[in-house]
Formats: C-alpha cells, sequence, structure tokens
C-alpha cells in the first residue's frame, strides 16, 4: 500500500529521508475507499482491529470485515439523513463501533467530529451549535446519554440521536440498525463524491487556555500520517501496534487507523475505564503487541512495576508524546526493557512536526529532528531565527509548501486561524531551543515560560528535577507575580503515597532543586495538592492555578 504513495519507502540516514521522502497525494483521495476497501479486496481476510476490553471480551476484525460494516453502517447513516457535509458527532470511548462509524462518515464525505465521553451538558451544547452537529452517536452509558439529551432542547441543528450498546426511546438502536442495513454501498460520483480539499474531520482542542478551537482536517490528512507510523512509531507490516488513547482525542486516529493501516500494522484496542498499570502490562504481555505509543504518564506508572515480571519479548519499538518525557523514566525503562523510548511532538492541528527517528540516537527529554514534512523554526519575539541554545517559539514555515496533514485552519475562526497563521508562518505557541546536533528541547508553552530577575525560567525543566525526587508524583509548575523579581517560581506538588506534606519537605524538595538544575530555578513557594487541575484530555491546566493563586 506504502507504494502507492511514497516516492520512495527505505532509507540510509535521518539525513536520506529529510531530503527524498515524499508523499504522492492522488486526486480526490478518500481513506475509506482507496485503503481500507482497497485491502479488503486485494487481502480480505488481512487482520485490521484486535479488540479486547477489562471484562474480558475479545473481537478481531480484518479488512474484509470493515468494508462490511462500514458499507452497512453507511447505509444507515444515510437512511437517517445524513449527507456530504453533515457534522457527524461520536462520543464511543474504545468500542469497535467507532471504527465502523468513522469509515461509514468518510464514505459520505460527512463531517466526523470525535469526542470525548467526559463532555458535559454544557460541553456539547457548545460543540453542537460552534459545529452545526446534525446528528450524535454515544456510547448507552447513563452518565452520557444523560448530557446529550440535556443539550438536546438547546441543539437546534441535532436531529438524530443513536446508541452503542443499549437501546432508548428516541434514540436509534446503531447495532442494529447497521445490522439490518444493506452491505452494499457505492462509492458516491458527481457531487456527492468526497475531494481533497473537503472537511473530514473536524477536532475540538482542549482548551488549555480559553474555549476549545475547532481544527479543520481534509480528506488528504490521513496521508500526513504515514510518516507518524511508519517512521516514528516504527510500525512494521503485519505487526500489532497499540496507541493508548480514547477515540474522542486526536492522537486515536495518529495511532489507532490512518497511518497504521497505510503501514500494513493492525491496531490493537484496549477498552477499559481505569488504567491499572499492572493490567495494560498483561495486555501487551497475552497479545504480544509488536509497537507501542503513549504519553509519559503511562511510562512513569510502568517503571514503577517489576517489569522483569511481564513477557514483553514481542515488544521491539516504543514512543512517546503528548507532553516531554523525564530522563529518569527514560533511564529506567531502558534499564529494565532494553528498549529506548523514542520521542515525539505535534499537535492537532498537525502531524508529527519533530520526532526522534529510527536512524537517531535519542536524547532523553529531547523531541527530535523535524520531519521532512516541515519546515520548521525557533524565533524570538521579533520573528528572528534563534541562535544555537537561545529559547523562543517553534514555528513552521508554510511559503514553500503546506504540509500534508497540516489543518485548513480553525473552522468558522478566520481571525484565530490569521493570528496563529500569517506571513506564511504558523505559530506553534510552544516554546523551545536547539542543540547544536539540531535537536529540540521543549520549555513549555508560551504562557507558561517564567520570568524571574531577569531570567528566563521554562517550567518543564523544573518539573523534571522535581520528578526525580521519590515524593513527587505529579507536579506544576507556574509564575507568581513578586514586587522584587518579577516572577518567582510555584511548585504545585501531589505526593506519592509515603509523603506527608511539612516544612521539611518543602526545604528538601527546593534543595534537591538546587542540586540537579541551576539554583536560580529552584521553587520558592511548594505547595501540596491532593489533584492538579487538568483539562477533559488530561493536560495540566497550569492557567487554572496561575488564575486561582492571583
Amino acid at each position: 500500500m506504502l507504494e502507492k504513495y511514497l516516492s520512495r519507502i527505505d532509507f540510509d540516514s535521518y539525513e536520506d529521508f529529510v531530503e527524498n521522502f515524499k508523499i504522492n497525494v492522488p486526486d480526490n483521495f478518500n481513506f475509506a475507499y482507496d485503503v481500507v476497501d482497497e485491502i479488503a479486496a486485494k487481502s480480505p481476510d488481512k487482520l485490521a482491529i484486535v479488540w479486547c476490553d477489562e471484562k474480558g471480551n475479545e473481537a478481531t476484525f480484518t479488512f474484509g470485515q470493515l468494508k462490511y460494516y462500514s458499507d452497512k453502517a453507511a447505509n444507515f447513516f444515510t437512511k437517517v439523513g445524513i449527507g456530504k457535509g453533515d457534522p457527524v458527532m461520536l462520543i464511543l470511548k474504545r468500542r469497535y463501533e467507532f471504527w465502523f462509524a468513522i469509515l461509514a462518515l468518510h464514505k459520505i464525505g460527512a463531517i466526523c467530529i470525535p469526542a470525548t465521553h467526559l463532555l458535559t451538558a454544557k460541553d456539547i451544547i457548545y460543540r453542537n451549535n460552534a459545529a452545526d452537529i446534525k446528528m450524535i452517536v454515544c456510547v448507552g452509558e447513563d452518565e452520557v446519554i444523560k448530557h446529550v439529551e440535556e443539550s438536546m432542547s438547546q441543539s437546534p441543528t441535532l436531529k438524530a440521536v443513536a446508541l452503542v450498546g443499549g437501546s432508548k426511546e428516541g434514540w436509534y438502536d446503531f447495532n442494529k440498525e447497521v445490522e439490518e442495513a444493506s452491505p452494499e454501498f457505492a462509492r458516491p460520483t458527481g457531487d456527492k463524491a468526497t475531494t481533497n480539499d473537503d472537511i473530514m474531520l473536524l477536532y475540538f482542542t482542549s482548551g488549555t487556555t480559553g474555549m476549545p478551537k475547532m481544527v479543520r482536517h481534509n480528506f488528504t490528512y490521513p496521508l500526513g500520517h504515514i510518516i507518524t507510523a511508519k517512521y516514528w512509531q516504527n510500525v512494521e507490516d503485519g505487526g500489532l501496534h497499540l496507541t493508548v488513547a480514547d477515540t474522542g482525542w486526536a492522537k486515536a486516529v495518529w495511532g489507532k487507523i490512518y497511518g497504521q493501516w497505510l503501514a500494513g500494522a493492525a491496531v490493537f484496542v484496549y477498552d477499559y475505564d481505569k488504567f491499572v498499570p499492572k493490567d495494560l502490562l498483561n495486555i501487551i504481555s497475552k497479545y504480544g503487541i509488536t509497537t507501542f505509543c503513549a504519553p509519559p504518564t503511562i511510562y512513569r506508572f510502568f517503571i514503577k512495576e517489576d517489569l522483569s515480571k511481564f513477557d514483553l519479548s514481542k515488544l521491539k519499538y516504543c514512543v512517546v508524546a503528548g507532553e516531554p518525557l523525564n530522563p529518569e523514566v527514560y533511564n529506567q525503562f531502558y534499564k529494565a526493557t532494553g528498549i529506548k523510548l523514542m520521542e515525539g511532538y505535534g499537535q492537532t492541528e498537525l502531524t508529527v512536526v519533530l520526532g526522534t527517528f529510527p536512524w537517531m540516537e535519542p536524547k532523553p527529554g529531547s523531541m527530535g529532528k523535524p520531519s521532512p514534512e516541515y519546515e520548521v523554526d525557533i524565533v524570538d519575539e521579533n520573528g528572528k531565527s534563534c541562535e544555537i541554545g537561545e529559547e523562543g517559539q517553534i514555528v513552521i514555515r508554510t511559503g514553500k509548501n503546506i504540509p500534508v496533514g497540516m489543518f485548513g485552519g480553525y473552522y468558522r475562526d478566520e481571525a484565530l486561524t490569521k493570528k496563529v497563521w500569517h506571513d506564511d508562518v504558523y505559530y506553534t505557541g510552544d516554546m523551545a531551543w536547539k542543540d547544536e546536533d539540531g535537536y529540540f528541547w521543549f520549555v513549555g508553552r508560551a504562557d507558561d515560560v517564567i520570568k524571574s530577575s531577569g531570567y528566563r525560567i521554562g517550567p518543564f525543566e523544573v518539573e523534571s528535577a522535581l520528578l526525580e525526587h521519590p515524593a513527587v508524583l505529579e507536579c506544576a509548575i507556574t509564575a507568581v507575580p513578586d514586587p522584587i523579581r518579577g516572577q518567582i517560581v510555584k511548585a504545585t506538588v501531589v505526593l506519592t503515597k509515603n509523603y506527608t506534606p511539612s516544612d521539611a519537605l518543602v526545604k528538601e524538595l527546593q534543595d534537591h532543586v538546587k542540586k540537579v538544575t541551576a539554583p536560580y530555578k529552584y521553587p520558592r513557594i511548594v505547595e501540596f495538592v491532593d489533584e492538579l487541575p487538568k483539562t477533559i484530555s488530561g493536560k495540566i491546566r497550569r492557567v487554572e492555578i496561575r488564575e486561582r493563586d492571583a
């Protein structure tokens, strides 16, 4: 399948990769037809999905079955009035029906809006009206149903609702409807056919600083994830890949569908409600996962287990993203498994922008080097390129080309799009510096950088130092206004279960930071809390801590 879309597949070095990698984008590309259905026609029995849940239920799906179920689902959606360009929200957690639904919506040319089950009625009302959502398909769980029903009276465009795993008056039973639908669905032609520029996906960002933004991706977006899967996650044809993500987040389409299938790997789905490190390690062992992607938090919990008790012999490659990796976690995981964690960086708006690719030696804590599709730079406040070691904002230069997989702007918000993307430069809002070898190092969100006594202090470095102390489970570094220094560093800390708050512990943590990093970066204020404020995607909301302190 990759031969069809790449000029070359194998590369000898990172330099060769950057110079010679090229995606061939066909006209009117539609992933559901041109990848899934094509594999189904040639190799109907090729494995696509291995699914299990925490109750012990299991299921597998071949590409032949995915074509069958997505065609039936497309007929169901068409029957209830969904057509090209209609926005449909999927709140399906990790149910395998998500894959039937998203492929069906791609086939129709409808706009798919994956969403998390953690949304409240207020969140759903905001999304329904911001995107004119016409239909919601959600899991048959009381809490989710309640929030959707509470949103209905204030959502004038919402015309239909369907349940997966359950039935209720006024709702379509998705499973029953799909079962009864025809398995024949012809690819639309003429005005109903999709084009590369049509909107395929809308993602609401997690809103760490304000109301969620609507990120618009077109039908070429899946091709951008060839790099994600093949050259960053290093998935292999016939392998089994697990990305730990709920389908409501963009990370799911980074690791649970597009690039993996294009590269010939099957995707593994573990449907669970509560993350238990031992359970996930047992799953990796039992099913023989070959490649694995997770945020640093997962690895932080893994290294607290005795990894020698789990058979990880099939596991060949592990990557990490979502936030920077603390070197301590890298070192302990490598010591226990012999696997080097390969970091990457991107956004909902983008694909993999920076990565530690297979030809590169990882530098723990570094995001790696630019992906071949992206011209990446670091600029100062005046837009001038930074020197080696100088901190600035990560930007993407788009004058020569717009990377395949980069967003088309914020839906219905031209002003916001122009604010972050103008004069052929896209401003990520993330601060970093580059070392003499060309590796990028994350500092923090532009809003999070602390300016104290003339020094610029990135929260990540101080958080990394604190996380090396056995007392610290989680922490967030923020600025507190100070009449003398301008700002001072504050640490908000969640302790591990063997420690209790005390003045002595505050001093111990402060002294620890002074030893591990530059002494001026130590937190002058330390507050112990039971939990940190987070977005519904699990990212720490430092802005909330700052507002509370103010």
